[in-house]
């Protein structure tokens, strides 16, 4: 497989030692919002203001080797400012109305900045000025959004300008190499964003100096479709070659890794089909793929959506790269996604335009302001809350036969999905009001053609999706509650109560058998798997029919991020056998460690439900050895991976790695620092882990191929 450059090399040391950001951005987008209340009446215009005058004063930031600029600063505040700041966060932040809720996991219309430029939209929005009268409310409103946009714009811009400026500054005692290197970045910057692209150098600097300038999560999208015409053109000019377009793509991987917090998750999708049904990978899709080894970090994460007439060859190199111990690409499987969202009232030619938006949450490109795992649901914990079972002790409720339990246990799930649907249509009610983002909003369908601010409900797409975490526990303890207490009438509900309560000591007995002596889903048990089959409808009756106040659906989704290790925390033991504390199941996979009867029998299990509607993101995690890995293992993932997309699955990620290596690394992290593990939808350093978090990574089956 190629080898990353030396630069890469070098950019790749320098990011694993990467300092967080200061907190220069937060206080300048804080003091603009309060400078432009001198001037400005109009809040919608302020926020406008607010962030040109982030764009306009953030320190530029260029680094040695970097090829792609963009990144927030490390340096601290200077004293004064700091002093301010503080006084800002004391009086002024609590001033304002509290922004909750979700914010960015989506990707906007990187196409439109590239064939447009900046100033190709600001064009666009004087002319739907010009048609509004302002003696009419609603006119007035748009008038004031539009204005908003362009204050935003210009300092996008700005901010392009700096970078140039500091180019041109760091060229004057630069080495002759460095020299032409910082020229060409310094003639870029004065080019983009504000013009259209010219080149895949370029297009690839816009697009990422929009992503920093948004602040957040913000997902690159489909690249490998919208800069393949870049690529081509400038192969084919010999102006670049294949060589120095992956280099190129190697340092805008990198440079996520420099400015994104740890523990969360960004990055772009390859692959899949088109409007047309075509699949559309392409040497870019190749490229994108092969950056992950090049890097080796925990961001970006990549999705390769894969589908049957996915080249061999390309799903080939996604094995030899996961098996190589590599967390990405994560395998998503397109068929299903998208029709998943036709389900959901998506046209083809939108709904083949997805992104993973963070972990495996699937929102629509370029038209979204979706809020993914909004919230995040204990399963286990509502069945304990069912059951009237708590740490504190007392008699649990008494059900005459386990379809009264179920009955209940629904009854108690639709109760609190109401009253989490209520709260969150309350803080979107707030955030309407009060807050806006002009500058994401010129680049989502429909803000500009409604006037209408993405925090207004400007965006085509505001649908709202609860993630459902713990689902195998839900499933394994409903079941062994069945079996033992209602089949068997080997236990009784006071009995589970006192072991629960007790953490099971002095119920080992009663563990051993919860553990060993019932199926767990995982193992293609039909009975022991109907009760997903069951959860699932569940699930999507307890949402079905709502709105969000955007007027957005409620869709479901089945993913943790780190919840399954913060609701473990909180959770007394389950009727599954799980003690209190441990990581509830990081998956809509079997709980950790409960596959005994090979990967297959997983794959099966994990497909006998349909995944379609979970549009809102499911995540599959699977683990092998990475001793006994080889070519042979190679083909084997390879059909693995068939048989699970063709039998519905929805997303796979896969960890090949050997238990022992994570002792040791528990052991001497010191010497495992870049040691990157696939946790719930993301990925993360090992060694920074929580003990928690790596005891479940550990915990998870170790499958052979």
């Amino acid at each position: 497989m190629e080898e990353a450059t030396e630069r890469i090399r070098r950019l790749r040391k320098h990011a694993l030692k990467c300092a967080g950001p200061s907190q220069e951005w937060a206080y300048y987008l804080a003091k603009g919002f309060i400078e432009s209340g001198k001037t400005e009446k109009s809040t919608s215009i302020r926020h406008g203001m607010a962030k040109r005058y982030q764009l306009e004063r953030v320190r530029p930031v260029i680094d040695e080797d970097e090829l792609i600029v963009g990144k927030y600063s490390t340096l601290p505040l200077e004293e004064a400012q700091q002093a301010e700041y503080e006084l800002i966060k004391r009086y002024a932040l609590p001033a304002q109305p509290v922004q909750e809720g979700q914010a960015s996991h989506m990707a906007v219309d990187y196409q439109k900045l590239l064939r447009l430029g900046c100033d190709g939209v600001i064009r666009e929005i004087r002319q739907r000025m010009e048609i509004l009268d302002c003696a009419q409310p609603d006119q007035m409103e748009r008038y004031n959004f539009y204005e908003s946009c362009i204050q935003a714009l210009e300092g996008l811009c700005a901010l392009s300008g700096h970078y140039a400026d500091e180019a041109e500054r760091q060229a004057e005692s630069a080495s002759p190499e460095r020299r032409a290197e910082l020229k060409q970045i310094a003639e870029i910057c004065r080019h983009v964003p504000r013009y259209p692209a010219r080149s895949f150098h370029e297009a690839l600097q816009a697009c990422h100096l929009l992503s920093v300038a948004m602040v957040g999560l913000y997902q690159l999208g489909r690249p490998d479709r919208y800069l393949y015409r870049y690529y081509l053109n400038d192969i084919r000019s010999g102006r670049l070659n294949r060589e120095q377009a992956q280099e190129l793509i190697d340092c805008l991987c990198i440079l996520y890794n420099e400015y994104i917090d740890r523990g969360l998750a960004v990055g772009f999708m390859v692959g899949g089909r088109d409007a047309y049904g075509r699949d559309v990978c392409n040497e870019l899709t190749e490229l994108f793929l092969r950056s992950i080894p090049h890097t080796a970090m925990i961001y970006p994460g990549i999705g390769f959506c894969i589908n049957e007439d996915t080249p061999a060859p390309l799903l080939r190199l996604s094995c030899e790269i996961l098996g190589q111990g590599h967390s990405h690409p994560a395998l998503f499987n397109d068929d299903v996604i998208i029709k998943g969202l036709l389900r959901y009232g998506l046209p083809y030619s939108e709904a083949c335009e997805y992104i993973h938006c963070t972990c495996v949450e699937i929102t629509p490109c370029c038209s979204s302001a979706c809020w993914v795992a909004s919230p995040y649901v204990n399963l286990p914990q509502l069945l304990l809350d069912t059951l009237n079972i708590t740490p504190e002790g007392g008699k649990p409720t008494r059900y005459p036969d386990f379809e009264a339990l179920c009955a209940a246990f629904r009854e108690r799930l639709n109760g609190h999905m109401r009253e989490c649907i209520i709260e969150q249509n309350r803080i979107q009610a707030e955030r309407t009001h009060f807050s806006g983002d002009p500058l994401v909003s010129c680049f989502v369908n429909d803000c500009l053609s409604k006037g209408m601010d993405i925090e207004q409900g400007g965006a085509r797409y505001n649908w709202i999706m609860p993630s459902f975490v713990g689902m195998a526990n839900l499933a394994d303890a409903l079941f062994a509650i069945k079996t033992l207490v209602y089949d068997r009438k080997e236990i009784d509900l006071d009995t589970l109560a006192q072991a629960l309560q007790q953490n099971f000591k002095g119920f080992e007995v009663l563990r051993g058998k919860i553990l060993n002596r019932v199926a767990k889903y995982g193992n293609d048990d039909d009975e022991a798997d109907a009760m997903v089959l069951k959860i699932v409808d569940w699930l999507q009756a307890s949402i079905s029919g709502y709105k969000s106040y955007r007027g957005g659906r409620f869709i479901p989704s089945m993913f943790c991020w780190i919840m399954h290790d913060e609701f473990g925390k909180c959770t007394m033991a389950t009727p599954d056998g799980r003690t209190a504390g441990f990581t509830l199941g990081d998956g809509s996979g079997p709980a950790q460690g409960r596959e005994k009867n090979g990967p297959t029998a997983s794959i099966l299990s994990s497909t006998k439900w349909a995944h379609d509607p979970f549009v809102g993101g499911i995540a599959v995690n699977m683990k092998f050895g990475k001793r006994m890995f080889n070519e042979s293992s190679v083909e084997k993932l390879e059909s693995l991976i068939r048989v699970f997309m063709k039998r519905g699955g929805f997303e796979l990620q896969i960890n090949v790695v050997d238990k022992q290596t994570l002792l040791n690394a528990q052991q001497q992290p010191e010497l495992y620092q870049d040691l990157v593990v696939r946790i719930g939808g993301y990925s993360d350093y090992f060694t920074r882990l929580t003990p928690a978090k790596q005891l479940e990574v550990i915990e998870r089956t170790e499958h052979e191929l």
